[in-house]
């Protein structure tokens, strides 16, 4: 297996490089095994006799193990590069659905959990690091689409996942889901770009950033973040309990918000290659506001799902941006301040919505999403901190 040396700096003619195949493989992977324990969980709650209760302490572990991942995953990026740390944690990544599948007593299935979440977020951070160092390497955006490509691997996992859970069984089911997982990284792994720290890297003395940089860009991805969730999880609820949609047609406000925020990553390498991250997140945070403004107060249904769609299309490309951001910021190992972000953002994405529920109780969903779009006023204040991002285009 070899690597191409982080050191090269030709600029590539084609689309899809090997280098940005390798890591856009990756994240395929990742979101095809978040979108295949979807359809599990009903299967998972029953076999283990979960209430709804406890089903949601089990949620509540897999995102403890998740953040707590993090942070360690920034460490082992710094003093090892995100390529070793990448493969590792893809191929214990691998057999998780699996264990999750066969798991048959409750105190295993919370471990079982604990490392699906932390395993998830270990490989997230090392290859959105390794994105980073593909951006540098190649003088261009790409992490929007690397993005857009987990978004596809989710829909196809949960679109698959169904099928052949009805087909074959949630044992056959999780050895196919593994089977092809597996595919993606054998085609992955020998395309990744070499991020290897150099001598003076690996000796020096990691630790949290003390200055106050990487947490503000994580407060961005953290704002960015927090609609995302609320969108995902509360649209269809907003839709047909407040304004009494049919349930046919609940689901549109968040499949409208889906199809436009996985369509923009796609474009929105080219965007911010033209535009630069500071004018792009500001055009995304204003997106966002008007969309989030019209979900919450438009009087009828087909704006209101418009609305979702508008701020879909300005949320798809906030986190790639901040993301690209941290792993750029001088004097700092990519790995940690990108942990930092990842950290601080995830948390938003999966503590967040249940926080937005509760308070949905008293007020209604419509204040939340008029409310929500504040977050993005201060995105888009913020909004000059992503000049790191374009450190990768700087030769």
């Amino acid at each position: 297996m070899t690597d191409t040396p982080l050191a090269e700096t030709s600029r590539p003619r084609r689309y899809m490089s090997p280098h940005r195949l390798g890591v856009s493989l990756l994240f395929l992977m990742n979101g095809f095994y978040m979108g295949s324990w979807a359809p599990k969980i009903p299967i998972f709650a029953e076999k283990l006799g979960l209430s709804e209760g406890e089903l949601g302490l089990m949620i509540l572990v897999f995102g403890v193990g998740s953040i707590l991942a993090m942070p360690m995953t920034g460490i082992f990026n710094a003093r090892f590069g995100s390529t070793s740390v990448v493969r590792a944690a893809a191929l214990m990544f691998l057999p998780s659905l699996i264990l999750i599948t066969v798991v048959n007593s409750i105190w295993l299935a919370v471990i079982v959990i604990f490392f699906f979440g932390g395993l998830m977020a270990a490989m997230d951070v090392s290859m959105n690091a390794n994105t980073v160092a593909v951006e540098k390497v190649e003088h261009r955006a790409i992490m929007s689409s690397c993005h857009a490509f987990w978004s596809l691997g989710g829909l196809l996992g949960a679109g698959l996942g169904g099928f052949l859970i009805s087909t074959i069984g949630p044992l056959g089911h999780a050895i196919a889901a593994t089977v092809l997982a597996g595919a993606f990284l054998a085609a992955s792994f020998p395309r990744l770009v070499a991020d290897t720290p150099d001598g003076e890297e690996k000796h020096q003395k990691i630790r949290l950033p003390m200055t106050p940089l990487p947490w503000l860009i994580g407060v961005v991805a953290l704002f960015s973040m927090i609609p995302e969730g609320a969108v995902t999880d509360w649209s269809a609820l907003y839709l047909h309990d407040e304004l009494g949609v049919d349930i046919a047609w609940a689901g549109f406000g968040y499949a409208a918000f889906q199809l436009s925020m996985t369509t923009m990553r796609f474009a929105g390498d080219l965007v911010r290659d033209r535009l630069g991250g500071v004018t792009t997140m500001r055009i995304c945070a204003v997106l966002s506001v008007i969309g989030l403004l019209l979900a919450g107060l438009a009087p009828t249904t087909p704006i209101i799902i418009i609305g979702f769609a508008i701020a879909g299309l300005g949320i798809s490309n906030m986190v790639p941006i901040a993301f690209s951001a941290a792993g750029n910021l001088p004097g700092m190992a990519p790995g940690i301040g990108l942990s930092v972000t990842t950290t601080l953002g995830y948390s938003g994405i999966l503590v967040a919505p249940s926080a937005i529920g509760f308070l949905a109780e008293h007020t209604g969903f419509a204040p939340i999403f008029v409310g929500l779009s504040l977050l993005h006023v201060i995105v888009f204040l913020l909004a000059p901190l992503m000049r790191y991002a374009d450190r990768d285009k700087v030769g």
